[in-house]
């Protein structure tokens, strides 16, 4: 009998957030404490965002409103690296980052992890920046599935692929 297998993965879905961000704009344009100061968040490249606002606790409250965005479509707050705000001119920029991949460190980390306290017989693969476990039992990839979901992780992650 074949081997069965998933992937341990980190993408995000690109199109929810960028759902997330245009609902974080159109609160943050109709938002009473908002209006006239300038405050906005916009896609600065690929996985940049960018919030301006004339204040610091301003663009602050604007990050949340775009966190609880993310929270209600799904995305785990671990994809985004938050920046500190800093002045530029009269106007106060935060910029943060959408993280996407798992490095080769994260993945050292997790692959030890299934090692040490994962059923024994899985075998786990790092692949570019992804992970590829597998088992002959099913009920093993189910429970190394259990024991990723459950550690401490500092980001995000998603199991794909499984045959």
């Amino acid at each position: 009998m074949a081997d069965s297998s998933f992937d341990i993965v980190n993408k995000i879905d690109r199109q929810e957030v960028d759902n997330a961000l245009n609902q974080a704009a159109k609160e943050i344009a109709t938002r009473y404490d908002f209006k006239n100061t300038g405050a906005a968040i916009d896609w600065s490249g690929e996985f940049g965002i960018e919030i301006k606002a004339n204040a610091d606790e301003r663009a602050l409250a604007i990050l949340d409103v775009f966190k609880d965005k993310l929270i209600k479509r799904g995305i785990s707050l671990k994809t985004l690296e938050e920046g500190e705000p800093r002045q530029s001119g009269k106007e106060v920029r935060l910029t943060s980052t959408i993280t996407e991949g798992i490095s080769q460190e994260q993945a050292k980390k997790v692959s030890k992890l299934i090692r040490d306290e994962g059923p024994k017989g899985v075998k786990v693969q790092i692949q570019g920046d992804e992970l590829r476990v597998s088992s002959k039992k099913r009920d093993d990839l189910q429970e190394v599935i259990a024991l990723v979901k459950g550690a401490d992780l500092d980001f995000a992650v998603q199991f794909v692929n499984y045959r």
